[in-house]
């Protein structure tokens, strides 16, 4: 898949996403210095979520609507809505800050309006929450904007991941990734299920991330380490900015932290490689060799005695210390000399 002229898949750096979402805690400066941070952070791009309370649910406080434990207990919806969304009159000044500053900008929609408004705005890609993985209908109608998608996956059976992407190929778009999620605000370790990212890559042939909602970079630095191409991870200014995602984002120097720990693990990874490397040239002389170990006479017998594997690598291999075993001396060898074929007969 290509973002803005970027290959995104195996052999390429990870493309690293960084979701502001309720992080600018209603503060339009806040929301353009977030923007600033995730570039300096190194990310390679700025997300947003496009909605409202009214298109995200209705404004009803009977039990369906209450939010009972997690993060959020004791919300309603509607009102948790309310609070997190970014009002859709920044966005364009959001979006020519990214371009400005040099980092893609991408946005989530939850319905038909906001992807209408989205592509007013002129997005190259989009990206689908988890939450809407089985709202079939609204993904038909992204891709039918023939643009890039990234879609998470969390929550996901793998019936409905089929269906989803089944959705997305049938509107003739098949420019995909997929984000392995663990929908849960933090996300704790033991259910990340990370060997997920690789059986999604075989089951369905695209480049496959990780949408990280854990605590630390520990997640999304095994995850490229076992073959991510993409990594979201939620940021904020500093956590003590209250906000409904503070509590599990990221403050700028971790975010820059996590970059610099996954940049580091693809350089790790390097390719497959037998041999000597660069760097271990100047040590190679330190493996084993057959040397000298008692002077020698010229016409002497080589016993385990007078010659013997040890450090440094300067004569015959080890392996041929049985076939020099009983053979004679040529010429006189001191104790230090490395073994050579020219020394004996």
């Amino acid at each position: 898949m290509e973002i803005n002229g970027r290959i995104i898949g195996d052999g390429h750096p990870a493309y690293i996403i960084a979701e502001m979402s309720a992080n600018h805690a209603g503060s339009m400066d806040r929301a353009l210095e977030l923007i600033h941070v995730a570039k300096d952070a190194g990310a390679d791009c700025v997300k947003i979520q496009t909605y409202t309370a009214d298109t995200m649910t209705i404004d009803c406080h009977n039990e369906y609507f209450q939010i009972e434990k997690g993060t959020w207990e004791g919300e309603n919806l509607y009102g948790l809505y309310q609070k997190a969304y970014t009002p859709w009159e920044w966005q364009a000044q959001l979006r020519d800050e990214a371009a400005k500053v040099g980092i893609d900008f991408l946005s989530t929609p939850f319905d038909l309006l906001s992807v209408d408004f989205l592509e007013g705005l002129g997005v190259q890609f989009y990206k689908i929450a988890s939450f809407e993985l089985v709202d079939i209908p609204l993904l038909k109608y992204v891709a039918s904007k023939k643009k890039p998608i990234v879609m998470s996956t969390g929550m996901g059976t793998l019936e409905e991941i089929q269906e989803a992407v089944d959705a997305i190929y049938s509107a003739g778009n098949r420019q995909l990734a997929l984000m392995k999620c663990s929908s849960a605000y933090p996300a704790k370790p033991e259910e990340m299920n990370l060997r997920t990212i690789q059986d999604l890559k075989e089951r369905f042939g695209v480049p496959v991330g990780l949408s990280d909602h854990s605590m630390g970079a520990f997640s999304a630095a095994t995850a490229v380490a076992m073959g991510a191409n993409l990594i979201e991870k939620h940021f904020c200014i500093s956590r003590a900015v209250k906000n409904p995602d503070a509590s599990f984002s990221m403050e700028p120097q971790e975010f820059r932290q996590m970059v610099e720990q996954v940049r580091e693990v693809e350089q790790a990874m390097g390719t497959v490689h037998y041999g000597v490397s660069r760097q271990e040239e100047s040590n190679a002389c330190f493996r084993r060799s057959l040397f000298v170990v008692q002077d020698i006479a010229a016409g002497e017998v080589l016993t385990p005695e007078n010659i013997r594997s040890i450090r440094p690598a300067y004569g015959l291999k080890p392996k041929h210390y049985q076939e020099v075993l009983g053979r004679t001396a040529k010429r006189a060898l001191k104790r230090g000399t490395p073994l050579s074929f020219e020394d004996i007969v």
